[in-house]
């Protein structure tokens, strides 16, 4: 998961002059932190439940394609880290952050309670040369099965290794289709379809105002210089995994043993416990985030408001853009394939692409030779963040599909945990592991052999391929159903918790150390679009992983498991490659940085 919260230098001298037995602390901090932490820990317990959902939901409730549930997740996923920018931004110079965090909670609530009216299930059918069949739906033991209905019959739909399909009866094949003659969709309300768009469009406009800013005021806890800050903050992180952890259990356990409203509803109840806690705070929270004291400010924050509503709409339309963009024609090559991105995509890499060498030749035209080789070190960096991230953010989507349709979800035999559960590997090894990595640093940086942040995001990228190598490995393991282990995705996520914190805790911080000072808003503007272009980046990838699907379901296990084994196989590769470059570039990138570490 994404969460890189803000932590001053722990080399930097005390000079708060607060002394902490003065004070009413929570485990030696101030007491206003327990707050925070559990207001955290509330809202991330409602957006990772909705987001362990989502995949699932567009794929079996709405019955999209894996092509088109993975882009809506992509990009809604994309928008989560964008709008931040903004949010922080209208704090700052309007609302204040413990407004801008009230509001946002209640539109996500909002958000996250719209989801939860999805209408009956889409229906099923299939196009067989040009005509149009409908599509049933039985269990048959632990699966499903799809039929075509043709008349009085019902025939067993089964996909080939070749692409084509077999239509069986009685287990025997009576019609033989061929690839390009069986197309399957759903009919689905366009009505619902446009309230969860309108949903998820909400819930992206919320997290804009609440997650910067949240994180904000906990930075205000502290005086400049207070070296508890670093150990405050990490504890705030820690409420973000525990969050996370316990919703991804439950929520997708609720959709499964209720419907998918449950699940979303519980999503949405977490939220609005997060808002309570701000909301009515005793008192405990006043004179931190307060808006700026100007007299103009109580009549501006109406208009931030509806102006902030107004986006909804913006989003809605970027989505149902995104949903309609056509496939890149065979053999049109880049330039076809830009062309044929989607009006978010063009936004972000646009923005992106323009912003990275813009900002060095700036650097390098007004700043000394030192602040251009630190920027240089610090653009090379956020570079290698977009990779990482791209990479690793496939847990909530084609991860998520391989857990669904080729993993076996049994634990030791005794019980089983559904396909949107599995995605709490990481939140628990992340509350395993952070603790150990933090002695394993400190240790190192003790003995002079702490890894610099070059050679640490190169570690990331290394680890990133290799859980997924480790997961490729456990494919050749396969049972006769095509599913692997379950532990064999436990440890993709063991190893992918190992690379996130190589990676995470020291992103913000590396870009405020290494940016000019009069540009360091905007440098940190430049880190979050790189999140959020990694964001857009992993759908991508996810849709080169899309299977067809009659019914959100696959009818060859088999293809299924060689399609993400292939993927999987083949952005390892790449990851190792730009592993490996990035260690050699760390010696240069270190002298850039000038010491900073």
């Amino acid at each position: 998961m994404v969460e890189t919260p803000t932590a001053d230098s722990p080399a930097e001298p005390d000079i708060s002059h607060v002394n902490p037995a003065a004070e009413k602390t929570w485990f030696g901090h101030p007491r206003q932190l327990a707050r925070m932490f559990s207001t955290e820990m509330w809202e991330r317990f409602g957006f990772y439940g909705m987001r362990a959902l989502l995949t699932l939901y567009l794929t079996q409730h709405f019955m999209f394609g894996d092509r088109e549930a993975t882009g809506i997740y992509g990009g809604f996923t994309a928008l989560v880290y964008l709008t931040p920018l903004v949010g922080g931004y209208l704090a700052d110079q309007f609302l204040g952050s413990k407004r801008a965090v009230k509001f946002g909670a209640i539109v996500m609530s909002l958000g996250y309670l719209i989801l939860c009216f999805g209408g009956p299930t889409a229906q099923p059918h299939a196009k067989i040369d040009g005509q149009r069949y409908e599509v049933s739906i039985e269990k048959s033991g632990d699966r499903e099965v799809r039929y075509v209905v043709d008349g009085t019959r019902k025939l067993e739909i089964k996909g080939n290794d070749d692409g084509s399909v077999d239509l069986l009866e009685n287990g025997a094949s009576v019609r033989k289709i061929a690839k390009d003659g069986f197309e399957s969709d759903a009919d689905r309300s366009p009505f619902y379809v446009m309230i969860m768009l309108i949903g998820l469009s909400m819930v992206s406009t919320g997290n804009g105002f609440f997650k910067p800013n949240i994180s904000t005021m906990v930075g205000e806890l502290y005086e400049v210089g207070d070296r508890r800050r670093d150990a405050g903050f990490t504890i705030f992180y820690m409420g973000i995994n525990i969050g996370s952890l316990f919703s991804q259990i439950l929520c997708p356990w609720l959709a499964v043993a209720f419907d998918w409203w449950a699940g979303f509803g519980l999503a949405a109840i977490g939220m609005m416990i997060s808002w309570a806690l701000i909301q009515f705070n005793g008192n405990t929270l006043a004179g931190y985030g307060e808006p700026p004291a100007r007299p103009e400010v109580e009549r501006q924050q109406w208009f931030i408001y509806a102006g902030a509503l107004l986006i909804v709409p913006l989003f809605y339309f970027l989505y149902v853009n995104l949903m309609n963009s056509p496939e890149p024609a065979p053999g049109s090559g880049i330039i076809g394939y830009v062309a044929s991105l989607p009006l978010m995509g063009k936004f972000l890499f646009g923005t992106f692409l323009l912003s990275v060498p813009g900002i060095l030749i700036w650097s390098f035209v007004a700043g000394s030779r030192q602040e251009f080789q630190m920027m240089l070190a610090a653009m090379t960096l956020i570079v290698f963040n977009v990779v990482f991230w791209t990479l690793f953010e496939q847990a909530g989507s084609s991860l998520t599909l391989f857990a669904d349709r080729n993993t076996d979800l049994s634990v030791f035999g005794l019980f089983s945990i559904t396909a949107g559960q599995t995605q709490f590997f990481n939140a628990a090894f992340i509350v395993l592991l952070a603790p150990f990595m933090s002695i394993m640093w400190t240790a190192l940086a003790r003995r002079g052999l702490e890894p610099s942040i070059p050679v640490k995001f190169g570690i990331a990228l290394i680890s990133v391929a290799a859980g997924f190598l480790l997961l490729v490995w456990g494919a050749t393991y396969a049972d006769a159903g095509f599913r692997v282990g379950i532990w064999w995705l436990a440890g993709l996520y063991f190893v992918h918790s190992f690379a996130e914190l190589c990676i995470s805790p020291v992103g913000l911080s590396m870009v405020t150390k290494l940016s000019i000072a009069r540009v360091v808003g905007l440098m940190m503007g430049v880190w979050f679009l790189s999140i959020s272009v990694a964001q857009y980046f992993a759908g991508m990838i996810a849709q080169i992983a899309s299977v067809d699907t009659v019914g959100g379901q696959v009818t060859n296990l088999k293809v299924s498991l060689d399609t993400y084994v292939g993927v999987f196989t083949l952005i390892s590769y790449w990851a190792i490659g730009l592993g490996v470059l990035l260690l050699l570039l760390s010696w240069p990138l270190k002298k850039w940085m000038h010491g900073v570490k």
